[in-house]
């Protein structure tokens, strides 16, 4: 089994407050492995752009790591000395955000923010520099990049945006990625076009993808494997197909079941009732209980951890065996 790039193991994040300390993320344990992509999927607040936000070293304040470790490549990044940790989140670690525009300079040319990122990673000179700023520019799919290379980012679309970004990314040729909802401001042709430049990028360099998503069709399309977080905590994590159609977690159950299926004619979707809860308000034993239809008396009271259940692994005290009908 190959040895894996990027290895979260019980990761803990804090937000201090002057009512007490909030618990944002709750012992996160996954791994990705070089040219695997691993989908983070969930509801809004379960935590999957934080866990992206701890393993580059951007918490916000007062947010901070309270245990745990992140390694890459088998060396501890989450306790490095902010200066160490910028270089390797260039150099190592590439990063895509939802917004483009949060990520460039309306000031600079893409050009001049790609040969800038290039020369302080690499050993590279101005010249080969842009040489290879024009490159990355073609293998991400900007047409004429010669020309647009020196155009500022106001002069390309949200779509050709997300690609310039993807290419600032993969400028020092990462190990890692990271890509925090990439597609989601984007249109159904223009997010095709980035989720097969992703896997390109995964197939071709070998990096490991982490890719943050609320959007189950992108995940289904993309990933090895996928992550499904609930409350800050892993709810389900295994192969992507097994997942789907064979989902151990009640919750996860819910979620593949709002998913409208093109073979069926269903008048109504499955919903789940209620609503995650928030952070200052999460339940005792597990957090999903208060809407969890196979809930019993230790659900409310004892919080399960990870267990293997077919070919994926579950938090659940009465995992679902049978496949669910897609």
């Amino acid at each position: 089994m190959t040895m894996p790039l990027l290895e979260v193991s019980h990761l803990r994040v804090e937000f201090p407050t002057r009512h007490g300390t909030l618990l944002a993320l709750d012992d996160i344990s996954f791994a990705i492995a070089p040219g695997e992509i691993l989908g983070v999927v969930g509801e809004s607040g379960a935590g999957k752009s934080l866990t992206g936000a701890a393993i580059i070293g951007l918490l916000d304040p007062p947010g901070r790591i309270a245990a745990g470790e992140i390694r890459l490549a088998g060396r501890r990044i989450d306790n490095l000395p902010y200066e160490q940790m910028r270089r390797i989140r260039g150099r190592e670690i590439g990063a895509v955000f939802q917004d483009p525009l949060t990520s460039l300079n309306p000031l600079y040319t893409v050009g001049h923010q790609l040969v800038e990122t290039i020369t302080t990673h690499l050993d590279l000179t101005g010249a080969q520099a842009r040489t290879r700023a024009i490159e990355l520019l073609a293998s991400t799919g900007i047409p004429a990049p010669e020309a647009r290379i020196d155009h500022y980012p106001h002069q390309f679309s949200g779509g050709m945006r997300q690609r310039v970004v993807i290419a600032l990314a993969l400028a020092a040729n990462p190990k890692l990625i990271v890509a925090d909802e990439p597609t989601t401001a984007l249109d159904v042709s223009i997010q095709a076009q980035i989720i097969a430049l992703l896997k390109k990028v995964c197939k071709e360099q070998g990096a490991a993808v982490m890719l943050v998503t609320h959007d189950m069709g992108v995940i289904a399309e993309t990933c090895d494997r996928v992550a499904v977080m609930y409350a800050g905590r892993v709810a389900e994590i295994g192969p992507v197909a097994d997942v789907i159609h064979r989902p151990a977690h009640p919750y996860t159950v819910g979620l593949m079941g709002s998913i409208p299926a093109m073979d069926e004619d269903r008048e109504r979707l499955l919903q789940i009732d209620g609503a995650m809860p928030r952070l200052t308000a999460i339940p005792p034993g597990c957090a999903f209980n208060p809407r969890c239809p196979r809930v019993f008396d230790r659900c409310r009271v004892e919080r399960p951890e990870l267990v293997q259940v077919g070919t994926t692994r579950a938090a659940c005290w009465k995992p679902v065996t049978v496949e669910v009908p897609r």
